[in-house]
């Protein structure tokens, strides 16, 4: 499997957004890709609430997710859409990641289960769970090379759901991020290669990157890490389209050298000595 990584900057306007990821379909296609991976919020990143409420679309009606399909389906690409900004039921908005396959037909959908509720020592403070719905169900789907398992973002700090994941079968893990800075640098490679290594599988993790037109700045390196934990490619910080080429046999092979997933066994409660 080929996979095509963008690593892209989304501002505040979705139509821009869109035609930065319809080419990058039609540059994925040209080098060869058989997936293209794209970050969280790939239609649209914007926390001015008051703003970007203009700019959100229904599932049937957003502009982004109908122009990927058409690309996708004139390329023949598959396509993981880290996630998309969407308008949800009442005030509640969601993010939520799609699988959309060589037609250009919606395969699989996900909702972000964990939510960024946190305050960072640089001053910055974020509550997602003030805005968005929270996913209720993990998701893993079919493709040509195999189970992925679908994720987004803050959702890599709970090792549970990959654990679920890979128990459905997931050979791949879609991990795409919008970090912040202060906790990109602290722990992204790290735990990218943490869920790499506990269960013998690829990760692909798409990102945002640099100083957004919202004010927000994002770590970028995008990774692609086998299962052994090594690091295939990592995008820096600069806007672009990567390319890493996935050897799926790996994962049997790391399997039968190191079978954790095996190994697995469920937890009794904890007995707390006295």
């Amino acid at each position: 499997m080929r996979a095509a990584i963008l690593q892209m900057q989304s501002g505040i306007d979705p139509a821009a957004n869109a035609r930065t990821i319809v080419q990058a379909i039609e540059d994925a296609r040209a080098g060869g890709a058989n997936m293209l991976f794209t970050p969280e919020m790939s239609n649209l990143l914007d926390r001015d609430r008051a703003r970007s409420a203009a700019n959100l679309r229904r599932e049937g009606d957003d502009e982004t997710l109908a122009a990927i399909r058409e690309a996708a389906r004139e390329a023949g690409l598959w396509v993981h859409i880290g996630s998309l900004a969407l308008q949800g039921e009442g005030e509640r908005r969601l993010n939520r990641g799609f699988l959309i396959d060589d037609q250009g037909e919606i395969r699989a959908r996900y909702d972000k289960i964990h939510l960024f509720d946190v305050d960072l020592a640089t001053g910055e403070s974020w509550r997602e769970s003030a805005v968005y719905a929270r996913g209720q169900r993990a998701v893993a789907a079919e493709t040509p090379w195999g189970r992925l398992g679908l994720s987004i973002c803050y959702d890599i700090r709970f090792p549970d759901l990959y654990r679920a994941l890979t128990g459905a079968g997931a050979s791949i893990l879609a991990v795409p991020a919008a970090f912040t800075v202060p906790t990109g640098k602290a722990h992204w490679h790290v735990l990218l290669r943490a869920r790499a290594i506990e269960a013998g599988v690829f990760v692909i993790a798409a990102a945002q990157v640099g100083q957004h037109a919202d004010g927000r700045e994002t770590y970028g390196h995008s990774l692609a890490v086998d299962p052994w934990g090594e690091v295939l490619l990592d995008m820096g910080t600069e806007q672009g389209l990567g390319f890493v080429d996935l050897d799926l046999a790996q994962v049997a092979a790391v399997r039968s050298r190191v079978p954790a997933i095996d190994h697995r066994r469920d937890i009794p409660p904890v007995e707390l000595a006295r």
